[in-house]
């Protein structure tokens, strides 16, 4: 990002603008993806196939030496539009193929977008041995990102669980939340996502804070940031194996009762100055706090009729990552404001209404 704004000469304030341009494409794109669901009527392998081929070309787009800042907002969005037929349709496949064992399966896909998060941290933590030039970066994602598409399209057909549809449904948004079982896990999945964003946000800002007040502490802030974030990878996948033995829903409401427990007793760790407990609280807390997600979206797809199933997990990915937005943004207009030891109390909020949200009705196990 900062090579960005040397090669196109832009003012500081465009980093915030095209890290939210690629937030809001893909909020747009599952937005669209659900009222016209695509993901139900046409084969899903394909559209992933076509929007990893579209993700790449426009991510592509960068390189373009004429570009201006609004060229390049326009080429983050549409590079956002483009994962909408990624994240929520690659659920759709996996909930296609396993009709026991969903929660486990889609432990491994989250899991692996976990590792693709913190991925960036350990990035910055060998690029300082290892010379690495943005152009190149751009090249390798986009090849990433076409050679995935072709893996999906060749050695991924759909699945014998699936169930299309003929014709657009335009008010099948509506009449999925209509289900009480729907909405529980709905609602369970929004709460946990005004949590989770913010907090992989905020995780190297706290580091920086335990940093600055004890100079004493030599550590690296970027590959613990790795560590505390990577390692969530392994609880959704544990989580989808425990799921199995004590339940979808309970299991994924003690992963949210936890993480949001985190958030109320982090001013007591944060405020610290014990390196080895702040490190093992904030690597309890990344476990936890992302442990529950591929597990909500099992009950949103459990919950769902098969022919639907590809519209509800869009949409609701769409609704969560919109809250994303606003607790990132409440966190960081507070930040200014109060100590950062106090920060992701705020953050509780979301695991309150959460679990609220998931235990008024029963949903299915």
């Amino acid at each position: 990002m900062t090579d960005l704004l040397v090669q196109f000469k832009l003012a500081p304030e465009a980093l915030g603008h095209l890290t939210s341009a690629v937030q809001f494409g893909f909020i747009s794109g599952t937005l669209l993806f659900a009222f016209l669901t695509i993901s139900d009527r046409f084969s899903p392998s394909r559209v992933f196939f076509v929007c990893a081929l579209a993700g790449a070309v426009f991510n592509l787009g960068i390189l373009l030496e004429n570009n201006t800042l609004f060229s390049l907002i326009a080429i983050r969005f549409f590079t956002g539009f483009s994962l909408a037929g990624i994240y929520p349709v690659g659920m759709k496949i996996a909930s296609d193929y396993f009709h026991k064992g969903l929660g486990r399966s889609l432990g491994y896909l989250v899991g692996a977008l976990v590792v693709g998060t913190a991925l960036p941290h350990l990035l910055k933590e060998i690029s300082g041995s290892i010379e690495l030039d943005w152009r190149s970066v751009i090249f390798i994602t986009s090849t990433l990102a076409t050679a995935g598409g072709f893996m999906i399209l060749l050695f991924v057909p759909d699945g014998p669980f699936r169930t299309a549809k003929q014709k657009p449904d335009f008010s099948l948004i509506f009449k999925i939340f209509k289900n009480k079982e729907f909405r529980a896990a709905a609602f369970g999945y929004f709460g946990h996502m005004w949590e989770l964003y913010s907090f992989w946000a905020f995780v190297p800002v706290l580091l920086a804070f335990f940093s600055f007040n004890n100079p004493e502490e030599q550590f690296s802030i970027s590959f613990l940031s790795f560590c505390i974030i990577g390692l969530g990878g392994i609880a959704c996948v544990l989580g989808g194996y425990l799921s199995e033995r004590f339940g979808t829903k309970k299991t994924a409401g003690f992963a949210l009762f936890c993480s949001g427990l985190c958030c109320l007793i982090s001013p007591m760790i944060l405020s610290g100055n014990s390196l080895t407990l702040l490190t093992v609280f904030l690597i309890f807390w990344g476990l936890v706090v992302v442990a529950d997600s591929p597990l909500f979206s099992t009950l949103v797809a459990s919950n769902t009729e098969a022919s639907s199933r590809g519209t509800a997990l869009t949409i609701v990915n769409c609704i969560g990552f919109s809250i994303t937005i606003l607790s990132i943004q409440l966190i960081n207009f507070l930040s200014d404001r109060i100590q950062p030891s106090y920060l992701l109390v705020f953050l509780a909020i979301g695991p309150v209404l959460g679990l609220t949200g998931l235990f008024r009705k029963n949903a299915r196990k």
